[in-house]
């Protein structure tokens, strides 16, 4: 059914690979988010959280430097953990807090990196401008359905994203404390639709439509995708799973390899959450960003 649109919607779709480590911890942990070119300035759209990942990274990682300078200038720290820990305490460092964050834009362009974000005053949702490049590595675009009354319940759509990571091109470096991106391993990571049926519209404080739920969950690494239909029109962008109590709890016992077992579970029922197009189209407007209408 989705075929071909996955195909056109693969073209401009692109992942951010992401490494982080916690506190303490020398393991490295991927992830990815999703964005998707728009028209050939280099505008791309993604949700307003990953453009929050985005800018907190420098943050975290000059945090961390700081960090260890401090420790760096304290005598027999080793010696005294006293010291550690106060110094752990002023950073707020645990086990659980990210202290390295390391991101990587993958198949978008050729040159140096410059980035401006435009984050929707009210929704999950932002513009991202690719600036100064030398080349872009995409040269096929969305195009949006110019009327959208047909986004109703029951019309199926599909989603387009990066999640389950599979990429391996990264490592901690001992010698510097440092995770790094490396040239050995795997550099990409499959791209991974899920389709469903438009269950509700989403309404905003004042009433108004600024989103619709779809019958199956948005996975993590999707978060910035594109929604289309079988033609490949966007539609819509995930940005978010809701997870409803279906207040169907069992508490019984279950015959497993000949063994009696007791199982006890809860049911949700996990739905995703998308940007409406015509909050997408409105705020391409509002910046004077080009697209396309069919």
């Amino acid at each position: 059914m989705f075929v071909e649109a996955i195909e056109k919607a693969g073209k401009y779709t692109r992942p951010i690979f992401a490494i982080s480590r916690n506190y303490g911890s020398t393991q490295v942990i991927p992830g990815a988010s999703t964005l998707f070119f728009i028209n050939s300035d280099g505008w791309a759209l993604t949700c307003g959280h990953v453009v929050d990942i985005l800018v907190a990274a420098e943050q975290i990682n000059k945090n961390y430097q700081s960090f260890k300078t401090e420790l760096a200038s304290q005598q027999n720290v080793k010696k005294n953990k006293s010291i550690l820990h106060g110094v752990e305490k002023k950073y707020q460092f645990n086990k659980n807090i990210t202290i390295e964050l390391q991101l990587q834009f993958v198949n978008c362009i050729e040159g140096y990196l410059e980035i401006n974000f435009f984050k929707h005053p009210k929704h999950d949702l932002a513009l991202l401008k690719f600036n100064n490049f030398n080349k872009l590595l995409c040269d096929s675009f969305p195009y949006f359905p110019k009327d959208t009354t047909r986004l109703k319940q029951g019309i199926f759509l599909c989603r387009l994203g990066f999640p389950f990571p599979e990429f391996s091109n990264f490592a901690y470096e001992t010698e510097t404390d440092k995770i790094i991106w490396t040239n050995t391993g795997r550099k990409d990571s499959p791209i991974f639709p899920i389709e469903g049926m438009l269950t509700r519209h989403l309404l905003d404080k004042d009433g108004h439509v600024f989103g619709f739920e779809m019958s199956t969950p948005g996975l993590r690494g999707q978060s910035g995708g594109p929604v289309f239909d079988t033609d490949g029109k966007v539609w819509g962008m995930q940005f978010s799973t809701r997870h409803l109590d279906l207040d169907f709890d069992v508490n019984q016992e279950v015959l497993r390899n000949g063994l009696t077992k007791r199982v006890q579970d809860s049911a949700f029922l996990h739905v995703g959450n998308c940007i409406h197009v015509e909050i997408m189209k409105s705020f391409m407007r509002e910046l004077n960003v080009e697209f396309q209408e069919e």
